[in-house]
Formats: structure tokens, sequence, C-alpha cells
């Protein structure tokens, strides 16, 4: 088996081994995967966070031994909470780096950065605190960045750097938790779930106090959040089925 380690900013993990493949997720600096099988020009890998699968270019990522992978995986996380500041390489080359980056890195492989950091589980109400600094990033699907996002990557970062585990897509975030009968029971931070006619959970979104919720539709945006679904503030429609609140802390 061999390993790796993301050495930029992001990189995109596509679901095919082209670069006009689908973007199905992100790496971010300071992200570790296993690499599953290696061709001249892509590797395809399982993410050590979520399991997720993907095609990513050779030229994109630092490879590790089996020690420095397990030495790394056993590290405490510290994700950088500045949306964007850089880090210095050993050749004093500078990497750009956003919001979510883990910085455990800087320690051993040679990395600094002076960005602020979360080394330690937050408390659940500070999830929105977080959730506000991606607002009016533009939607992306595949996107984990404030440069870009989807939905169920908008809630993975959000838990992520406040120190929780998230499954990537909404319909995997859908299985986690405990879910509440009705929205009266819920609380900021607890997840939203929204299905179409068939009955496939398609989106998801974070609940804010007063009927409210964070989510990324076009852009991540703040609307309302009724029985029914979320209300639109600015078409004045609603523009998702709601399914199931979840209580994930």
């Amino acid at each position: 088996m061999q390993y790796g380690f993301c050495n930029l900013n992001c990189v995109p993990v596509r679901k095919e081994n082209t670069d006009t493949s689908e973007m199905v997720t992100q790496i971010l600096f300071g992200d570790h995967f296993k690499i599953l099988e290696k061709q001249k020009k892509w590797s395809r890998i399982r993410i050590a966070f979520d399991n997720y699968e993907g095609w990513i270019d050779n030229k994109q990522y630092q490879q590790l031994s089996e020690q420095e992978y397990n030495t790394y995986a056993n590290t405490p996380n510290s994700f950088l909470v500045d949306l964007v500041d850089f880090a210095v390489g050993k050749d004093q080359m500078l990497t750009p780096l956003s919001i979510g980056a883990n910085l455990k890195a800087n320690s051993w492989l040679g990395f600094s950065s002076d960005g602020e950091k979360v080394s330690q589980k937050l408390e659940k109400s500070q999830l929105i605190d977080l959730a506000l600094l991606y607002i009016n990033t533009p939607y992306l699907w595949g996107g984990k960045t404030p440069f870009g996002i989807d939905c169920s990557g908008f809630t993975q970062m959000i838990y992520k750097i406040a120190g929780y585990h998230l499954l990537r897509d909404a319909s995997q975030q859908v299985t986690q938790g405990k879910p509440l009968s009705f929205i009266e029971e819920s609380e900021p931070g607890d997840l939203a779930f929204f299905d179409n006619k068939e009955g496939e959970i398609i989106h998801v979104g974070i609940v804010m106090e007063n009927n409210y919720i964070i989510h990324a539709h076009g852009k991540v945006r703040i609307d309302r959040l009724d029985h029914s679904g979320i209300f639109n503030v600015d078409t004045n429609l609603y523009s998702h089925n709601l399914r199931v609140i979840k209580k994930i802390i």
C-alpha cells in the first residue's frame, strides 16, 4: 500500500482518471489518504477522513512512507480558521491556504504558518460562527473551500473544523445522528435534510436560531426554515422540501 498527503491548498478529486471528469470532492492542504491504484498520471485514492474515493493527478500530492503516514494520522489535528493564509515551506516558497487546511503537518513536514488555528473540539454553539465565515461563497459541485463549496461539503467542513466527523455526501450524512420530531426541538448547529420527489436526500443545511437556516444553494446563504422546507427570502418561494432534522452533537 502507498500513501499520500495533500501539500497544495486544494486538489480536485475526480470520478474518473481524466481532467475533464466530474469533480466529486476536493482534498485540502493536510488531508492524507491511501493510494489504491497508481497509474502514469493518476492515482486512485481513499481519503482517510471520510473514506471517499476518487482520482487525483500524481503531480498534485506528496507521497508518504507507511511510517510517515501512521505518524501523521496519529498527530492531533490543527485546523486553520482564517479564511485565507499561506504556509512557508523548507525552500521558503509560499503555499496559499484556505480555512479548513490541516496545519498539523507544520511540525514535521517542514511547513510553517502564522494563521489562527483550532486544535480542540469546539462547542456546538460555535458552529454557526464558523458557518458565517463562508457566507456568499459560490456553489461549486464537489467544492470544499470559501472559493466554491457544495451543500454537504459546507456542512462537513464546519463540523470537521469544529472537531466532529461527518461523511461527505448529504445522502451519507443523513444516516448519522438522532432524528428530531419537530423543528421546535432543534438547536443551532443541527442539520436539516431535504429530499426530491423520489424521496432521495439531495440537500443539507445547518439550523440557526429563530427558524433560519444557512446552506449552500447558488451561494452560501441564509433563508427561512419551516415544516415545509426552505423558504427563499429573495424569491419568496420554497426551494427545498424538508425531510428530517438530525442532531449530530
